[in-house]
């Protein structure tokens, strides 16, 4: 799923960001509490505040329960790999980034 609103604010309600998605609070506040990865901000009223990287972790647990069809013990399974994925994808490229580093310091000498 792909969000429509421009996400220009910092922080956004469980109500706005229920909307969203077209999914219920209730729903939203149980993804808070199956997945590690979404832990949002609360205010000294206790209310949610969701950062738009909050909303890509809830646009991602969306797309795999709600379109694609993953049991929630599934979709954690993939969120586990993709970051996994991601670490070693960043530390190729910082690897990479180091060796070209490298080689420029030795040309210097």
């Amino acid at each position: 799923m792909k969000i429509n609103k421009e996400l220009t604010k910092l922080y956004y309600s469980i109500g706005e960001v229920s909307e969203m998605f077209g999914v219920t609070n209730s729903l939203v506040r149980y993804w808070e509490t199956e997945f590690t990865h979404l832990k949002p901000k609360k205010n000294r009223r206790g209310d949610r505040q969701y950062t738009v990287k909050d909303i890509g972790v809830i646009e991602r647990i969306f797309t795999l329960v709600k379109e694609r069809g993953f049991t929630l013990d599934g979709a954690k399974k993939e969120m586990r790999s993709k970051n996994d994925l991601n670490y070693i994808d960043h530390k190729q490229e910082v690897v990479s980034k180091l060796e070209v580093i490298k080689s420029r310091i030795k040309g210097l000498m």
